[in-house]
């Protein structure tokens, strides 16, 4: 029994991290995508934009309700403490991801009207502070959480410090990013080569970001700063950044020789290359510095009957995601339309 309550959680950690990265990927670039709208300025060119994204871009947070109902329901005790700490940033991103969602349907609906430009502000915004506020949160449960007696006994404003700052436009650079090299993929023309140039500049930012960010991490805690400098963990740890700088070259030289699908495929690498490393740096803790994830979880048995049922889910949310994205498959042109 003992080994059965110890493993159950290190599973939902794994199933929770993998709705995490999932989630990034494909919100990541539709994000990124709203961002771009501020260096597009053609009204043709920013609506074959939205069109690559506009038959599957409403799936893209079942991925993060699922995190949310893994946190809930399997480790509540970091629920419990990390809402009342990210109350501000997380409402003001699900307000953002709400106006965005508004204002995605109803820029076309008020197409050739002076409330066009409103609504398509509105998605340029939205994006850029949904992201700005996903960023802000990592790098606020990184940074640590003042925890007493298991709750939360900090203040509403202690995840706003010049690292989370740091994260939040990090994550911003990144997702638009993903966003420019994803419309290399499913665009042409005019488009796809403004993209290039852009991701060009956005690999250049996300990387000075990632370097900045992992020099950071380390100092901010002494147990992170002995899981990336300990021997023999160096030799583990290792693989990381030298992937990160091997990634980097692979994505300049498919900028440089008009590869259509190896920039996103390095952007992806870098993301779960990132992730990898926070993965590395936490663990075993779900609420930082104190809380690990034995600390936070539910019963055993809570855990099991959660674990049968998302056995099942799982498989069918893959498949109609994986489906959907199959079937719009494909360049975008401006002939093109999904209204």
């Amino acid at each position: 029994m003992m080994d059965f309550a110890y493993w159950l959680p290190i599973v939902w950690a794994v199933i929770l991290i993998a709705a995490i990265t999932i989630y990034v990927i494909l919100d990541g670039f539709d994000l990124g995508i709203g961002m771009l709208f501020a260096v597009e300025r053609d009204p043709g060119r920013r609506d074959v934009m939205v069109n690559t994204i506009a038959p599957v871009w409403d799936g893209n947070e079942t991925w993060m309700v699922l995190g949310g109902a893994v946190l809930y329901g399997v480790f509540p005790g970091a629920y419990a403490t990390l809402l009342p700490a990210f109350y501000l940033p997380i409402v003001l991103m699900l307000l953002a991801l709400i106006f965005r969602g508004v204002a995605f349907e109803f820029r076309v609906m008020t197409r050739g009207t002076a409330r066009e430009r409103i609504w398509t502000t509105g998605f340029m915004v939205g994006s850029g502070v949904a992201a700005f506020c996903q960023g802000a949160i990592l790098g606020g449960v990184v940074q640590g959480v003042t925890v007493t007696d298991g709750a939360f006994a900090g203040g509403p404003r202690d995840w706003l410090t010049p690292f989370s700052i740091l994260c939040g436009v990090a994550v911003m650079c990144g997702y638009a990013l993903l966003g420019a090299t994803w419309l290399i993929w499913r665009t042409t023309g005019v488009l796809e080569a403004s993209c290039r140039r852009w991701a060009a500049w956005l690999a250049v930012g996300l990387f000075v970001g990632i370097v900045a960010v992992s020099v950071w991490t380390p100092l901010l805690n002494v147990p992170y700063l002995r899981r990336w400098t300990a021997w023999p963990n160096m030799l583990l740890v290792a693989p990381v950044p030298v992937l990160v700088l091997a990634l980097g070259g692979l994505m300049i030289r498919g900028l440089r020789r008009d590869h259509s699908k190896g920039p996103f495929l390095c952007a992806l690498g870098w993301f779960f290359l990132c992730l990898s490393g926070l993965g590395i740096t936490i663990w075993p803790y779900a609420v930082p510095p104190g809380l690990t994830l034995w600390d936070v979880s539910s019963p055993p048995s809570s855990q099991f009957f959660q674990l049968v049922g998302t056995a099942i889910l799982l498989p069918i949310i893959l498949t109609y995601t994986i489906y959907s994205y199959r079937v719009f498959r494909g360049k975008v042109t401006e002939t093109d339309g999904y209204h």
